[in-house]
């Protein structure tokens, strides 16, 4: 039964602001919540104070913290070893649930074949999808299509991301979602090892979809669910945070696709990475 099943939402918080407050709210409001577990990867004193004060109010609240900045899947696999629930919710600390979400998940959950990784639509502030929201595969060749701007002299061309494609009426089965909003079975999460924690920021939710799909699961995008995701709250310096998104997309290539892709391509790739991350630096520079 649905009433026996509960869910262990999992939000890791680096700097967020106070969207994390809100984020709070939204959870522990939900119906079927196992526990809300914030995992500390770097706040000021008083956040930290007021967390821990929240803590000792709030019994479905827990609070892992004094590890430093692990990065966001070390982060994430720690809130999934501490957690007690039949599924995970793994949701960004700038997300905002409406009521219900997390008993609509469940119900669509128990419908799915095992294994499975289920994603909602993700609303920027605006209304709008955002990008990360649906996905196809990240491959080398689709990836030289972004990085080099191939699509645009090749319109028909088709892209990584999916979110400017005609909204499917219904939960259907994409490649790959956005780790903004994950949700699954606590066993399925765990069946391929948690999170790949070699990646410190960024694309971690993206080789987790690659690898749950090798291991046979399927991965579903959800419309009818939207969560609102703020975004870029995090203080965070852009340039490091691009830094870290420019490792992690040569390490997911090398480490997925070093067997099956001439090497010469994935060097090509790994220039055409660093040299956009540079034109990204001098542009904001300049911009300024």
């Amino acid at each position: 039964m649905l009433n026996a099943h509960k869910t262990s939402v999992i939000t890791v918080s680096y700097h967020t602001g106070a969207v994390l407050f809100d984020m709070i709210a939204s959870v522990l409001a939900q119906d079927g919540l196992a526990e809300l577990i914030v995992v500390n990867n770097g706040n000021p004193a008083p956040i930290v104070e007021k967390l821990e004060g929240m803590v000792a109010q709030h019994p479905k609240l827990k609070f892992i913290t004094g590890h430093g900045n692990v990065g966001f899947a070390k982060g994430n696999n720690l809130g999934a070893k501490a957690a007690t629930g039949d599924y995970l919710f793994l949701l960004n600390p700038d997300s905002v649930l409406e009521a219900g979400d997390i008993t609509t998940l469940m119900e669509q959950s128990q419908k799915m074949p095992r294994p499975h990784l289920i994603g909602p639509r993700i609303l920027d502030a605006n209304g709008k999808e955002q990008s990360g929201s649906r996905r196809g595969e990240l491959t080398p060749w689709n990836a030289l299509v972004e990085v080099f701007l191939l699509y645009k002299f090749f319109p028909k061309l088709q892209r990584w991301k999916w979110h400017e494609a005609p909204l499917p009426p219904d939960i259907t089965e994409v490649p790959a979602i956005s780790g903004a909003a994950m949700f699954l079975p606590r066993d399925d999460f765990f069946s391929v090892g948690g999170l790949d924690e070699g990646y410190f920021l960024h694309v971690e939710d993206v080789d987790f979809c690659f690898n749950l799909r090798k291991a046979g699961a399927k991965i579903y995008f959800m419309p009818q669910l939207a969560v609102k995701h703020v975004g870029a709250t995090s203080d965070a310096p852009k340039p490091v945070v691009e830094r870290h998104k420019t490792i992690s997309l040569s390490r997911y290539f090398h480490k997925n696709f070093a067997g099956t892709t001439p090497l010469p391509l994935l060097w090509i790739l790994d220039a055409g990475i660093w040299v956009r991350f540079y034109v990204y630096l001098l542009r904001n520079k300049f911009v300024r």
